[in-house]
This record gives structure tokens, C-alpha cells and sequence, in this order.
């Protein structure tokens, strides 16, 4: 059984929008929730296009690749100067 030894803490998660839990994979966290008995309650429901929710998911990800890489470099500057 998936929640052996686990206390039942919570049986609903309230959200206004599902980018405020999880940038990506929401619907895995959800199924994940599921299994242990938690609702996720999603307010606002924005009916995007699924080829439009993959495009701001490629576009988060690059995002966060690009801040990584600048940071890196950051980091080397400062250790130059």
C-alpha cells in the first residue's frame, strides 16, 4: 500500500493555478497526491492549447538553463577580480 505508515495530514490543496504548484509535470504530482488521498483544487482553469503549455514549459526550462549558465559565469568573474 502506497501510504503504509504515513498520517493522513491533509485531504486538499487549494492553488489558484497550476504553474503555482509545479512549473511542469503537474499532472504527475497530482496522480502522486491522488494515491494518498489528497485533492488538488485548481481555482482558475486556463484552457490552454496543449502545443501552448509545451512551448511555456520549453521556454521556463531554457529559462532556468540560461540563469544557471549566467550565474556560473558570475561566479568566475568574481573570482578573477
Amino acid at each position: 500500500m502506497v501510504s503504509e505508515g504515513l498520517e493522513k495530514k491533509m485531504s486538499k490543496i487549494v492553488i489558484a493555478y497550476p504553474d503555482r504548484l509545479a512549473r511542469f509535470g503537474f499532472k504527475t504530482i497530482e496522480e502522486l497526491l491522488r494515491a494518498f488521498g489528497v485533492e488538488i483544487v485548481v481555482l482558475n482553469h486556463e484552457d490552454e492549447d496543449p502545443r501552448e503549455e509545451l512551448v511555456e514549459d520549453l521556454v521556463t526550462i531554457i529559462s532556468h538553463i540560461a540563469g544557471k549558465l549566467y550565474g556560473m559565469s558570475s561566479h568566475k568573474y568574481e573570482k578573477v577580480v
